[in-house]
């Protein structure tokens, strides 16, 4: 299992995509779930599995979550069981894109068999920056995200390797390295 988790903005989704091309034979994707609605392109099994509320509730009920929180008021991510076990099932680690609490719940979980990488922004205010040249999120939800980092960055001592992601081509040979080094044992 390699987790990569970092605050929202900061370049997780990018390396993740990035490794996917790279050890495409090794590692798949664990799509998340969620309850927000989709944003822009995205799409349903592709991006994340799209639940109601509600639907998400009753999954959480069943225990079907590996993990799960409600990221913000109203608005839950979590892992399904059965997405990392399709996975498993191809012989395949399992990659993970993934919020900071959230990625820490998974690698305390799963300890050894797990590798969490923290995605470090080159500062706060190139975060904001990303999340404002995205176009995806009001002002309210940049000052949220922006708020919620702050208090993320702290936990990156946590973590089993830190990638600051200042150089995009810098940031992708590191997270090879890394993710080459773990998947080989």
């Amino acid at each position: 299992m390699v987790i990569f988790s970092a605050p929202s903005g900061s370049g997780k989704t990018t390396i993740v995509r990035h490794l996917l091309s790279v050890f495409s034979d090794q590692i798949e994707f664990s799509i998340s779930a969620t309850s927000r609605p989709k944003r822009g392109v995205e799409e349903n099994g592709k991006d994340y599995h799209y639940l109601s509320t509600e639907e998400f509730k009753k999954n959480i009920e069943a225990g079907e979550f590996l993990e799960w929180e409600e990221v913000y008021p109203g608005t839950y991510y979590g892992t399904l069981k059965g997405e990392v076990q399709r996975i498993w099932d191809k012989g395949k680690a399992v990659i993970f894109d993934i919020d900071v609490e959230g990625g820490l719940n998974l690698k305390n979980q799963f300890k050894d068999h797990a590798l969490a990488v923290f995605v470090m922004p080159p500062s706060i205010k190139i975060l904001e920056e990303r999340l404002h040249s995205r176009s995806t999120d009001s002002p309210e939800s940049i000052a949220r995200r922006v708020a919620k980092a702050e208090k993320e960055l702290k936990t990156a001592e946590l973590f089993d390797a830190f990638i600051l992601n200042e150089t995009l081509s810098v940031a992708f040979a590191k997270a090879e390295k890394v993710v080459g080094e773990f998947i080989k044992h």
